[in-house]
């Protein structure tokens, strides 16, 4: 009788290059879990189904990198925001441009369709939110990272870095609530398929749930592993799925508990989809794209929105005569939308700028081009409009066998292995020695920036590090044996590590005295910037943490940062300059610009020359930050918002 194959529950599907620079952004459709929409540095978005190797269509126009994508529940349109801030609307079954939106005086970074109609709702690094049909809401005070209309599209949740969530009433045209409580930017929000519930995730690595008729939180989830980035409810609202560093988790909200952890290597995933109980799952990093697939049938999660009274740990007026029913009010979906409808099909054209040689010209560089004829014509141009694909009943992608199903195949000897190492935060990765008679291959040139994600070591060789394989049946080797093979010949990287780890013990010693000012002077003390590095990213989680005389210390350091060759450093550099300016940069030119006290005040004076020491370090700082703010990509925005906070030193 033939052994079942036991197949796994989480796998890489696919990789692809999505573009000849960079990918900023993508989406995925949620309506199919099929098809994928990736935004370029390159200025194209490019359009992809799910598991297949070619480009469906790609669509030209934009200017400057595609900073945002979203797609609408029928799959047939999709809008996409750039650097610059204009918004371009594509008919994607007519392959032609709807609508070139402009308003936004910078990067646009977030999307959403209206669900009962093409009007389009935008956010920006301005501060700004702009709903194109309906009564216009106001913003944040800082840039807003999320927007998502209700399931009856009557609200609109907006997240921003401002640590707020708002809710706005979009035929009044008014914010109705403002929830607080998360510490850190709040980067997703994602309504409940059928209550009156919303989640929003943050920076400071919690998830909340908001109930939309009280105004107050449900419950708050915490220790997730980073920063929450990707959240998506169940079908049936039963459960909420987190996609977290390397992993999926589960979650409940009343009480706030973890169904289920599981292990998926997608890195930052971007977003989720599901289709067929299987959750579709895409990375980004340069150019390239990974899709992996999670089996829902195979992850413990709640059966039904039914919740105990008993265990809620807010007292419930009435309790539900259904023991079933859900305990708050199920959106009701109206055929009616927002008060003055304007329809981005019907109006397309009237609706654009006024007309103008530059529309003229947008028209013609606003092009979709049709890469794949064949899988266009099957996914936008069905014989049958009742049986438009991607197909919502599409067979579900089949699992792999386990790993160890397989040992034998994977015992065998391959040139094309793709062995993953992972990569010291070092300043200077040392080579391995290289026999003399050894012919040496000339060095591959390093990148001008080392990206933070990547497959393998800069200046180092992976399969260096691993024991020669002679013959393939050669016993396994015990963990010393292999410890000792795996070191012979790197002494030198050994050391490196070593004086790494002294170091950042010496410095946790002070740490554990509970004075962070004196951590930091020992860390810069030691003169080596992945241990400066290596303390902030702990730092920066807890703005809380920061005195006006850390910004003294730190200022010099993140000028090094900021000019570091390695992508890491100089997020780390770019996340503490940002909190510096938004805590401390008010006081600074206030004191500043205060008339001389009368008397002596010798605090006083002591604030007034830290305030001038902060001033002179971040001037010196400006001139960078503003030479950089013309990249593109992601460091491009972030030092063009960097750029905006320290306008007030001019």
């Amino acid at each position: 009788m033939a052994t079942p194959v036991v197949t796994k529950t989480a796998w890489k599907l696919q990789e692809i290059v999505a573009h000849a620079s960079n990918v900023s952004s993508l989406v995925l459709g949620k309506a199919s879990g099929r098809l994928l929409a990736t935004g370029g540095d390159d200025c194209r978005v490019n359009l992809w189904s799910i598991n297949k190797p070619n480009c469906i269509m790609s669509l030209t126009g934009h200017t400057s990198p595609v900073e945002s994508v979203r797609l609408n529940t029928p799959e047939e349109l999709i809008v996409a925001g750039s650097q610059s801030g204009s918004i371009r609307v594509w008919d994607l079954e007519a392959a032609k441009i709807l609508r070139t939106l402009m308003g936004h005086k910078a990067n646009i970074c977030s999307l959403d369709f209206h669900p009962y109609g093409e009007f389009v709702a935008s956010g920006s690094q301005d501060t700004n939110i702009k709903v194109r049909g309906c009564s216009t809401p106001c913003g944040h005070s800082q840039a807003v990272r999320c927007l998502r209309f209700s399931p009856d599209g009557k609200w609109l949740a907006s997240a921003a870095d401002d640590h707020t969530v708002k809710l706005w009433d979009l035929t009044a045209g008014k914010m109705m609530s403002e929830f607080l409580g998360h510490t850190g930017p709040v980067n997703v929000v994602e309504f409940h398929p059928n209550e009156y519930l919303l989640a929003s995730g943050s920076s400071d690595r919690t998830i909340r749930f908001w109930d939309l008729e009280k105004f107050q939180v449900v419950s708050c989830i915490e220790g997730e592993p980073g920063p929450v980035r990707s959240v998506l409810f169940n079908p049936d609202g039963c459960c909420l799925y987190s996609g977290c560093q390397d992993s999926l988790r589960v979650y409940g909200w009343e009480p706030e508990r973890c169904f289920d952890v599981v292990l998926v290597n997608w890195g930052k995933v971007a977003d989720l989809a599901i289709c067929n109980d299987q959750l579709i799952g895409v990375a980004f990093s340069q150019s390239n794209v990974s899709s992996y697939v999670v089996d829902l049938t195979r992850v413990t999660r709640t059966g039904t929105v039914a919740r105990d009274p008993v265990q809620d740990h807010r007292p419930l007026a009435q309790p539900p005569p259904n023991p079933s029913a859900p305990l708050r009010r199920i959106y009701e979906r109206p055929s009616t939308t927002c008060s003055r409808p304007q329809r981005v099909k019907q109006n397309s054209e009237s609706e654009r700028r006024s007309p103008s040689s530059e529309d003229d010209r947008d028209e013609r560089e606003s092009r979709a081009e049709i890469q794949n004829a064949e899988d266009y014509n099957e996914i936008f141009q069905p014989k049958n409009s009742i049986s438009r694909t991607p197909p919502r009943r599409s067979e579900p992608f089949p699992a792999p066998p386990e790993d160890d199903v397989a040992t034998a195949e994977a015992a065998k000897p391959s040139p094309a292995m793709d062995v993953q190492f992972p990569v010291p935060n070092l300043e200077v990765l040392p080579r391995p020695p290289v026999v003399a008679s050894t012919p040496v291959p000339a060095p591959k040139a390093e990148p001008a920036i080392i990206p933070a994600t990547r497959n393998e070591p800069i200046g180092l060789k992976a399969s260096d590090f691993l024991p020669a394989v002679k013959i393939p049946q050669q016993a396994e080797l015990v963990d010393d044996d292999a410890m000792s093979q795996i070191r012979k010949g790197h002494d030198t990287m050994c050391v490196v590590l070593t004086s790494r780890h002294k170091n950042l013990d010496t410095v946790r010693a002070v740490w554990t005295t509970g004075d962070i000012k004196t951590s930091v002077d020992s860390a810069v003390a030691i003169n080596d910037l992945s241990v400066v590095v290596d303390l902030l990213n702990i730092v920066n989680q807890k703005a809380s943490l920061w005195k006006l005389d850390l910004c003294t210390t730190v200022l010099p350091q993140i000028e090094k940062l900021l000019q570091s060759k390695y992508e890491s450093y100089v997020q780390t550099g770019c996340t503490s300059l940002k909190l510096i300016l938004q805590r401390f940069l008010p006081l600074i030119t206030d004191m500043l610009a205060a008339p001389p006290s009368v008397g002596v005040d010798i605090s006083r004076e002591e604030r007034l020359h830290k305030c001038r020491l902060c001033y002179k370090q971040l001037k010196s700082i400006s001139g960078l930050v503003k030479s950089k703010s013309g990249l593109s990509g992601r460091h491009g925005s972030t030092f063009r918002e960097l750029h905006l906070l320290m306008a007030s030193l001019d």
